[in-house]
C-alpha cells in the first residue's frame, strides 16, 4: 500500500491513498491524515488497502504530484540516527578520530519535526557560508512503540518507510558537538518523499528491518552516488529498540537511518558532501565544494529492476534572508 498528503491548506494535509505506479490516488475514507492513520492502525489498517486496491483497479484521479505535501507533513517526533558505519569509518580516517565499532550503541539525535518540506520544489537557506549539505537515508514511520521493547518486536511497529534528505548546516556541526547537548543550527528542517508505502511493497527488498535498494543521488543532474541501503551496520529494529530504551514512542515516530553509505563509496559514491570531502583528502584531491543557491539536489531510491517505489526528492536551493 502507498499513502500521500495532499496540500488541502491545512498544516497536516489530507490523506491519499496512491496507485502503484504512482498515477491515481483517491482521498482516503478510513483516515483524514497520515497522524490519524498512524494512531488506529491496527483498526484502519485493512479499510486503508480496500481502498487502494479499488485505486489500483481504476478508483480516484490522476495524481499531480505537485500538489503533494511531505508523505508525513508534521510529526511529534524525529529521531535521526547514524546506523552506517561506513560513513562513520570513513571520516574517521580522514580526519584522525576513533572509529565506532559494532557493538558500541547506534548514534542518535532528536531533531525537529514541527514541518518536513514536500518532495519538490524550492528549499530556503540563509547563507551558502553556512555550508550546505544534503543526506539521502531511508526512514520508518511507527505507531505507538512500547518503553523498553527488544529489537525483533519493534519491527512490528514499523508501519510505512519513506526517503528523506536531512539537510546539514557542517559550519555548526562541529562546535554543537563539541558542546555535547547535540544539534540546533547544525539541522534545518529535513525533506521527506511524497509517498510512504508499507513495508510488504518491497516484497524481498525489506530484510531484517533495512531497505535493501540504492539511493541514487544527482547534484545538478550529475550522479554522485549510488550506496545500497542494506548495509546498514544496525537495522531499523535495533534503532527503535535503542529509541525506545526509556521512553515510549508516540505513534507517527520519524525514524531516520542517517546517510546511506557503503564501504566501496569510491565505487559506489557517496549520500552526502561531507563524506566525499573526507574521500578526497584520504586521495589527496581538492576538497569538494560544498551547495550554492541556485544548485539542484535529486535523490531516488531505486530497486533492481529499475522501480523507484518512494518517487523522487527534487529540490533547488534558494536564499532567503533571516527575518
Amino acid at each position: 500500500m502507498k499513502l500521500a498528503t495532499l496540500d488541502d491548506g491545512s498544516p497536516d494535509g489530507r490523506l491519499l491513498v496512491v496507485s502503484r505506479d504512482l498515477s491515481r490516488a483517491a482521498p482516503a475514507r478510513a483516515a483524514a491524515t497520515m497522524q490519524d492513520a498512524l494512531d488506529r492502525w491496527t483498526a484502519l489498517e485493512d479499510g486503508l488497502r480496500t481502498e487502494a486496491n479499488e485505486v489500483e483497479d481504476g478508483a480516484g484521479e490522476p495524481l499531480d504530484r505537485e500538489q503533494l505535501l511531505a508523505a508525513m507533513p508534521r510529526a511529534f517526533q524525529f529521531l535521526d540516527a547514524s546506523a552506517f558505519l561506513a560513513h562513520n569509518h570513513i571520516l574517521a580516517e580522514a580526519w584522525g578520530y576513533d572509529r565506532r565499532q559494532p557493538d558500541d550503541p547506534p548514534l542518535m539525535y532528536q531533531g525537529l519535526s514541527d514541518r518536513f518540506y514536500p518532495a519538490h520544489g524550492s528549499v530556503p537557506f540563509r547563507s551558502a557560508d553556512d555550508r550546505i549539505d544534503f543526506e539521502a537515508e531511508f526512514g520508518v514511520l511507527t505507531d505507538r512503540v512500547p518503553l523498553g521493547i527488544g529489537a525483533a518486536r519493534a519491527l512490528s511497529h514499523v508501519r510505512l518507510l519513506v526517503v528523506l534528505n536531512d539537510w546539514s548546516l557542517r559550519a555548526f556541526g562541529p562546535g554543537e558537538m563539541k558542546g555535547g547537548f547535540g544539534f540546533l543550527h547544525a539541522k534545518p528542517a529535513s525533506a521527506m518523499s511524497a509517498f510512504a508505502i508499507t513495508p510488504d511493497e518491497l516484497d524481498g527488498d525489506w530484510r531484517d528491518g533495512r531497505i535493501v535498494a540504492r539511493l541514487e543521488v544527482r547534484r545538478n543532474d550529475e550522479l554522485f552516488g549510488r550506496p545500497e541501503g542494506g548495509a546498514m551496520s544496525f537495522g531499523f529494529g535495533e534503532l527503535i529498540a535503542h529509541a525506545a530504551a526509556t521512553r515510549d514512542l508516540c505513534a507517527g515516530t520519524v525514524l531516520g537511518s542517517g546517510t546511506v553509505a557503503n564501504y566501496d563509496a569510491a565505487v559506489a559514491g557517496s549520500a552526502c558532501i561531507a563524506e566525499r570531502i573526507a574521500l578526497d583528502r584520504i586521495a589527496g584531491r581538492s576538497a569538494t565544494p560544498y551547495l550554492s543557491f541556485g544548485e539542484r539536489v535529486t535523490i531516488t531510491c531505486t530497486r533492481d529492476d529499475g522501480d523507484a517505489p518512494f518517487g523522487s526528492l527534487d529540490h533547488v536551493l534558494q536564499e532567503r534572508s533571516s527575518a
